[in-house]
This record gives structure tokens, sequence and C-alpha cells, in this order.
């Protein structure tokens, strides 16, 4: 639980020093895998933990799979496994997860499968079903910040400059921070496609 809370802390950037939020990450994360790494729900948070604080994402991928082994119908740890993978740049695969981990628990939240799903098609050029995915994980969940950052970015490669212009302006209701650290997109062809759409929406290139 504390590894989740510094996630939360880092993706939202509720905290004035990244760098000591991540480093904080990570302890938690490989404390929690020395006491209890074969437990499916730790295997699965130290994993998304660990792929998104920096470490390698090849390992994580291998405790992510083996949460997966343990429980196979583990619904949470299908949607952190897609995320794993569209970090990883693997986007059908990250789909295909968390389209499982909706089966897999249909009654839960779907902001954020959706939100996976979302940006597997924005990768992959499918704008208009990757905003609809976004509009729909706003819907289930009105605060988080990521999503309206790839709403904003998409809008602004779609050439919808106003509603990215929105998007943003509803963004900085809650957060002041617009441009996040990417560096947890593991390719660099995405990263700069997600941060191009992003600084354009927010007016910092035409």
């Amino acid at each position: 639980m504390a590894t989740t809370s510094q996630v939360a802390l880092y993706l939202n950037n509720w905290t004035a020093d990244l760098e000591a939020t991540r480093l904080a990450g990570i302890d938690f994360a490989r404390r929690a895998l020395r006491v209890a790494g074969d437990d499916p729900y730790v295997l699965a948070n130290a994993a998304y933990a660990l792929g998104l604080f920096g470490e390698d994402i090849a390992v994580a991928h291998a405790l992510m799979d083996r949460s997966l082994q343990l429980n196979p119908n583990f619904a949470w740890g299908w949607l952190r496994s897609g995320w794993l993978r569209l970090w990883a740049g693997k986007h059908d695969v990250g789909i295909k997860h968390c389209e499982a981990s909706i089966r897999l628990s249909p009654r839960e939240s779907r902001s954020g499968p959706y939100l996976g799903i979302g940006m597997g098609y924005f990768f992959t050029r499918r704008l208009h079903e990757a905003a609809e995915m976004f509009r729909l994980a706003i819907q289930e969940k009105s605060s988080w910040a990521p999503t309206y950052r790839f709403l904003a970015s998409c809008y602004a490669h779609m050439g919808r400059l106003e509603d990215a212009k929105e998007t943003v302006r509803r963004l900085r209701t809650f957060t002041p921070v617009v441009i996040p650290n990417a560096d947890h997109w593991r390719v660099r062809e995405d990263r700069e496609f997600y941060l191009d759409g992003l600084r354009l929406a927010a007016g910092e290139r035409r």
C-alpha cells in the first residue's frame, strides 16, 4: 500500500520532490517483495511500481507474469500488466490485458482500463477511438490528471485545438503540472508523440 501511494503521488505530481517519491516507491516495492514475494497482489503492484519508476522493464514483466501465473483470474493484475506492456510499446498486448481486467471484474470502476485501452489506441494512431475511451475514463473518474493529459494531446493531434485547450483548462483546476515527466514510456517515439501533442494543447508550441 505504501508503494501504491507513492505511485499516485508521482503520477499526479502531488509531491514537491518527484525523485524522492520515485526512490521511496522503489524501496517500498523491493521491501514488499522480500517479505511477500509469493503474493499475486504484492507481485503485481511491485512490478507496476518498478516499471513506472524506471527500473528494468523486463524484470517488471517477469514479476507481473508470475503474479498472473499464481492467480490467472486476478483482474487488478491484468490491468497492471496492461499498463506495463503499454509502457514497453506493446500496445496491442496492453489493450488485450486491459480488456481482460474488465471481463474478470465487470462491476469495478472502468476508469483505469478505459484509460489504458485509450492509450493503446492513441499510440497506434486510432485517435477517434482513443478520445472516446479517454472521455469514458473521465466519466468514471473525473480527477485523474493523466487522463486529461492524454485527452488533450489526442485532441491536439486530431486538430481539435479548442477542445485540447479546454481540456488543459480543466486539468489546471486540480494540478498546475500540465507537462509531466514521461520517462516511463520506454519507446522514444511514443513519448515524443504524447508530449508534442500536450505541448501544443498547452500553447507551448505552434
